[in-house]
């Protein structure tokens, strides 16, 4: 896994999930919010203290979790 020092886990911040910068902003949002078609530059004007990298390293360590784990996903 490439450098994450950007993703934070605490057990007191929002449930322990993934954050950037011990800040209360998860992963899964920034993921959420490109998987909807938010351009990154939309993201950090909508969130001042998030700068580009955050966003990549949401991306990245996303991309980890999805090739590290099998999930099992319902067919339709």
């Amino acid at each position: 896994m490439t450098n994450l020092d950007r993703i934070t886990q605490q057990p007191g911040l929002m449930g322990g999930k993934p954050c950037i910068r011990g800040m209360r902003i998860t992963v899964g949002m920034i993921v959420g919010q490109i998987g909807a078609g938010r351009a990154i530059d939309e993201i950090l004007a909508d969130y001042p203290l998030l700068e580009r990298e955050d966003v990549l390293q949401a991306l990245r360590y996303a991309a980890w979790l999805a090739e590290e784990r099998q999930i099992d996903i319902a067919t339709a």
